[in-house]
C-alpha cells in the first residue's frame, strides 16, 4: 500500500465530470484499489458518487491510498489527474 498526499487545487471541486474520469481512471487498474480520503471522509475511488460526497473543493487536502498489483501506476495516474483538472 502507497499513499501520497495532495491539496487540490481546481476552482470549481471535484465535480461531475473530473470526477467521472477518476473513476474511469481507478476502473483501468484492476486488481488496485484507490482510496481517496479528506479530513472527514474516506471512500473508495471506484463510484462516481463515492467520490462526489466527498464534497473536494479548492484547498481540500486529500489523501490517495492505492492498494494491489498496479498500485504505483494507479497512484501517478490518479495524482497526475487531479493536479491537470483547471475547471
Amino acid at each position: 500500500m502507497i499513499k501520497k498526499n495532495l491539496l487540490f487545487k481546481a476552482p470549481n471541486g471535484l465535480h461531475a465530470r473530473p470526477a467521472g474520469e477518476l473513476v474511469k481512471t481507478v476502473k483501468s487498474f484492476e486488481g488496485t484499489t484507490v482510496t481517496l480520503s479528506t479530513a472527514a471522509k474516506s471512500v473508495k475511488a471506484s463510484g462516481i458518487l463515492s467520490v462526489l460526497s466527498l464534497g473536494v473543493k479548492a484547498g481540500t487536502e486529500l489523501e490517495i491510498t492505492a492498494d494491489g498489483d498496479r498500485e504505483q501506476e494507479a497512484l501517478d495516474a490518479v495524482v497526475s489527474l487531479l493536479e491537470s483538472i483547471s475547471e
